[in-house]
């Protein structure tokens, strides 16, 4: 059955600079040639949307870009998995450009991709066009429709979620039209373990970790964790890896919301809900609530490499309860938790500022919530310990059996070691991706003329030719998505 069309504030000309013709989008459509009358669309789309995220929003997002666009081009991710979708159209592209079909080569050349859901969901379309390794990249629009909504802060799309009506729709598109490319930096974690047979995250296994961590079931023969027993996950994130307090906050709000999600049905519940579980966890109140033993520094031992070359152990004061790896300027609701460092900073400890392409990823840390408010200062920000092309966490057996972790805002309880085992979590640079961002995009790019320069990049290609399986493939092509039991409307 159709979509009901809807009255547009645009003339019909507009839409057509988004729409794709059928043939394209359908393999082995039937047509007389590989013409198609008029020109060539300027910004071709396709649209993913999340119909479960925002409440009834995604699901009426929906609505509109089929009314609006040709049906075929825009997809509910709850029907159609992205990467079985962008596999099957660049498919057809590459086919009908063997046929000379100039109006799909310059559709492909022009193509750029549209996400409506959660960081969760975002994360997982960037990690599917990541993987494919498609002949044309796509850049990526984001639309906020989750609860934290990083990702398209950091790009200039908002925090708020959009209007769904055919007026805001067609506001956006032309947003998208008249956007910017911008390359980022692309983050690979690994984590190896054994299993625990006991502790208090049982059952394990599986272990609840987030949908964009996956097992990765041989480690090189190298690997001294290459035993029985022994499992290695692999995953990636655009925003942020975060470890402590805040991801404990994180937790209690995802297993509240597993729990009652009928109290969750718009922004400002979630935003309400969040705040107070601060509290009752003891965010504001750690030095009381949060026994030392669970402190960074007595969990686990981080090294980490600036460039090629050696691991160097990092240096983390006691105080501090919560560590965040940032890629983005955009954390906990568009905070930066970096700040700008000012010039002698970064004369003297080696500093810059937070470019999102140049393969360095920040690490920060807070002691507790009073201590996140500094972000609320005009150039607050935290406990600044390193920039890092590589990032190491080392567990050994402690005083606590388990922390908490966050990855681009999913969060989950992971168990730590009992015995002389060790739990490794390492973050790498592995690659970029192309998004979209408006002119008054947050994230600076080190290739920004207005932005102050760093020295040349370093050639990652030698170091990549060397890597070990494990951190060849990002992940999501293959099995990077939702699994049956993850709820889709809790990926934000």
């Amino acid at each position: 059955m159709a979509s009901p069309r809807l009255k547009t504030a645009s003339p019909p000309e507009f839409l057509n600079n988004f729409k794709i013709p059928d043939y394209i989008l359908v393999p082995d459509y039937k047509v007389e040639n590989f013409e198609v009358d008029g020109d060539v669309p300027k910004c071709p789309v396709l649209v993913f949307v999340n119909s479960k995220s925002g409440g009834q929003l995604g699901g009426d997002l929906l609505t509109t870009y089929r009314a609006l666009l040709n049906q075929n081009q825009v997809f509910d991710l709850l029907e159609q998995a992205p990467d079985k979708v962008l596999s099957t159209i660049y498919a057809n592209l590459e086919k009908l450009k063997l046929l000379g079909d100039q109006f799909a080569i310059k559709t492909m050349e022009r193509l750029k991709l549209i996400v409506a859901g959660g960081d969760g969901t975002a994360g997982w379309l960037l990690g599917v066009v990541c993987d494919l390794k498609l002949s044309h990249p796509p850049p990526i629009a984001t639309v906020p429709l989750g609860t934290g909504n990083n990702l398209p802060f950091a790009f200039g799309w908002g925090k708020k979620n959009p209007g769904t009506d055919p007026r805001s729709v067609e506001a956006f598109l032309d947003q998208v039209l008249k956007a910017k490319e911008m390359r980022i930096d692309n983050w690979h974690i690994l984590m190896r373990m054994r299993a625990p047979k006991e502790g208090s995250c049982d059952p394990i296994p599986p272990l609840e970790l987030p949908h964009s961590l996956h097992a990765f079931h041989r480690v090189s023969e190298a690997d001294e964790l290459n035993m029985e027993g022994c499992h290695t996950f692999r995953g990636g994130f655009w925003n942020y890896f975060s470890m402590g307090m805040d991801a404990q906050v994180s937790y209690a709000f995802h297993s509240e919301r597993k729990l009652h999600p009928e109290k969750f049905k718009n922004q400002l519940a979630n935003q309400s809900t969040y705040a107070k579980l601060g509290c009752t966890q003891g965010w504001f109140f750690a030095s009381l609530a949060h026994p030392a033993s669970r402190n960074i520094a007595q969990l686990a031992k981080v090294k980490f490499m600036k460039r090629h070359g050696q691991w160097q152990d990092l240096y983390i004061p006691p105080s501090i309860r919560s560590i965040i790896c940032l890629n983005l300027p955009s954390f906990s609701g568009g905070f930066n938790p970096w700040g700008t460092p000012n010039r002698n900073k970064q004369r003297d400890r080696d500093l810059t500022p937070p470019f999102v392409d140049d393969g360095l990823i920040e690490v920060v840390g807070f002691r507790n919530a009073w201590h996140g408010l500094v972000l609320l200062a005009p150039n607050g920000h935290g406990t600044r310990l390193a920039q890092a092309h590589r990032i190491r966490f080392e567990f050994h057996k402690g005083a606590a059996d388990n922390t908490f972790m966050r990855i681009d805002g999913e969060p989950w309880k992971q168990p730590l070691p009992v015995d002389d085992d060790t739990v490794v979590v390492e973050i790498s640079h592995h690659g970029q991706v192309n998004m979209l961002a408006t002119h008054i995009c947050k994230s600076k790019s080190m290739y920004d003329p207005s932005s102050p320069r760093l020295g040349d990049e370093e050639d990652d290609s030698e170091e990549e030719d060397s890597v070990s399986e494990e951190f060849r493939k990002f992940g999501a092509a293959d099995t990077f998505k939702i699994r049956d039991d993850v709820d889709p409307s809790l990926l934000s």
